[in-house]
């Protein structure tokens, strides 16, 4: 709560096109040019927080930042500790400042708006961020469907919005702002996805990003203002720890300098106890109804966690329907299974033992199997504080023991602290890997770093890729969503340790790296689901040499951490 002389503010924003609430679903709205697009992204940060009084003093909100994004339905903004009193304007930029800009980020709290693993939004390792995301797809006058991707970014485009408005500010309040699409591409120089680029990356003097840049102050207006008795909550707190027992011993986890922290799971703090447990359950064929296969099964060191065939076998031989992935740096996911039906480990961890093509066995047949031991009994005592056996016991032990599974340190990383050198080669398919694919701008790389950008190589993020058309067996987030939109949509694998864990695709399709890279380079199948960072590129692909696919693959290799996948780990860091 704020201090009896201050107050808070919150900032509720509503996005619109026009006189309408902005959608996400078609392809619907028109610009000034006749062309129709849609939007499927649209996400930014705000910082830089000022009041002027009617006095003409600036209040500035120091350290204070916000992330919005449409598809997270992220919409208010929580301002906190404004002195109490009467003012005439708000302004605030859309980006950061370079200190913040450039600032080490691998510190910052899970929930802070700021950290890159939530938000989505950092460039890469050393550009900072990506201030405003905006991503969709157009079709021309002749009926030609395509993508565009406008990133605003770099320190150059920094913008602030100013708005004018009496705010009586003696108790906490609710103001509401409207952020008009519209504006955007249709205000004071109005964009042309034909005329003016379906991409930009904000090169310094791009012509698209400057006109982007100055239609943003037009597309913000005021909409409301109201007293509330609470100005809202802060950093949200993880919750109160589940059973631990009476003694234990916590778990120490090494962590890289280069990833961001993790979102542990509060009610469920790391103890070897509940790790070693987990380790065990994991490896316990009294999970399946037949005895004959445990977790480890589909998951092998060898493979980094996974087992390397296209579709893993079950009891009695059976198929599942989709590629087992590899299992690691799952701290930072947020859901899971190629079509994040499941939200978290724990909840995850017990969909095999129940799946018919798996381990076919009830949750009730699992734990009879597993009370009827001594040792269970034992280490279930150790890890919780009674040896009552449970399905969420088992569950929780074995989320303990997957969030141990670390790796980052491959020959990448080596080489960012100087302990190895890349190979010619593995540079030219790092600096393919990172660059943009803007014939507009004569920029020719692979666009890689859209989705599998960042210290984990994953977005953690749902895309089409182009494989399929849109009628196939498979359409991915669309079964557990329901959603037109998310149809062919699965998540974006990490490419961490990716030369041992083929056969690649949710569905197993690609045996070789060669033939993953020849698919973006040439292969992509076009349709109206197909993500818009892949539908920018030209129809024919993009026409990537074969020795800068051959660079590429190179580069990918030097991804595996040969520690973590050796076939004679103890199955612990």
């Amino acid at each position: 709560m704020a201090a009896s002389n201050q107050v808070d503010l919150t900032l509720q924003i509503t996005h619109r096109m026009g006189l309408e609430p902005l959608r996400m679903d078609s392809l619907r709205y028109v610009n000034g040019d006749g062309e129709l697009y849609s939007v499927d992204r649209l996400s930014y940060l705000l910082s830089g927080f000022v009041l002027e009084s009617w006095e003409g003093h600036d209040v500035r909100m120091e350290g204070q930042f916000a992330w919005v994004d449409i598809s997270s339905r992220r919409s208010l903004v929580h301002l906190h500790s404004i002195p109490k009193n009467r003012y005439k304007a708000l302004r605030f930029s859309i980006g950061l400042t370079p200190k913040f800009n450039h600032a080490r980020v691998h510190s910052l709290h899970p929930q802070d708006p700021l950290n890159p693993q939530l938000n989505g939004l950092h460039w890469n390792w050393s550009q900072g961020y990506i201030f405003l995301a905006l991503e969709g797809r157009w079709q021309n006058k002749k009926g030609e469907l395509s993508g565009y991707s406008f990133h605003l970014a770099g320190d150059h485009n920094l913008n602030t919005v100013s708005l004018a408005q009496s705010l009586d500010l003696t108790e906490s309040a609710l103001c509401a702002l409207e952020f008009d699409v519209n504006q955007l591409i249709d205000g004071p120089s109005s964009v042309g996805f034909d005329r003016d680029g379906r991409s930009t990356h904000s090169a310094v003097d791009d012509p698209l990003a400057v006109k982007l840049v100055g239609n943003l102050q037009s597309a913000w207006s005021w909409t409301g203002f109201d007293i509330v008795p609470d100005g809202g909550n802060r950093i949200k707190e993880s919750g109160k720890p589940m059973d631990l027992p009476h003694s234990f011993t916590p778990y120490r986890l090494l962590l890289s300098r280069t990833f961001p922290v993790p979102p542990l799971p509060g009610d469920n703090p790391l103890i070897e106890e509940r790790v070693a447990l987990g380790e065990k359950l994991f490896n316990d064929k009294r999970l399946s109804l037949d005895g004959t296969i445990a977790c480890s099964h589909c998951h092998q060191p060898a493979y980094a966690m996974g087992d390397g065939v296209a579709y893993s076998s079950g009891i009695d031989g059976r198929l599942g329907r989709r590629n087992a992935m590899p299992l690691f740096n799952l701290a930072w996911k947020s859901s899971f299974f190629w079509d994040g039906r499941s939200p978290s480990l724990r909840d995850q961890a017990l969909h095999p033992i129940q799946d018919e093509n798996e381990m076919n066995q009830s949750l009730e047949q699992m734990l009879e199997k597993l009370q009827q031991s001594s040792f269970y009994q034992d280490a279930f005592e150790a890890a919780y504080n009674s040896p009552e056996i449970t399905s969420e016991r088992v569950g929780l032990a074995i989320e303990n023991f997957l969030l141990t599974k670390l790796s980052f340190d491959s020959k990448f990383d080596k080489s960012l602290i100087g302990q190895v050198q890349l190979t010619s080669m593995e540079k030219r398919g790092l600096e393919l890997f990172m660059t943009e694919h803007e014939p507009r701008s004569k920029r020719f790389g692979a666009d890689c770093f859209h989705c599998h950008g960042g210290p984990l190589f994953s977005d953690q993020r749902f895309h089409n890729n182009g494989l399929d058309d849109l009628s196939t067996r498979d359409l991915g987030r669309f079964q557990y969503t329901g959603r037109a939109r998310d149809r062919g949509l699965f998540m974006t694998p990490s490419l961490r340790n990716i030369a041992v864990t083929g056969p690649y695709m949710h569905d197993g399709r690609f045996d070789t790296l060669e033939e993953v890279v020849a698919h973006y380079n040439e292969g992509l199948i076009r349709h109206e689901n197909l993500d818009p960072n892949l539908l920018k590129h030209p129809p024919g692909g993009l026409g990537l040499s074969s020795n800068d696919q051959e660079a590429l693959v190179a580069f990918l290799k030097t991804l595996t951490d040969d520690s973590f996948v050796s076939p004679l780990s103890s199955g612990l860091p």
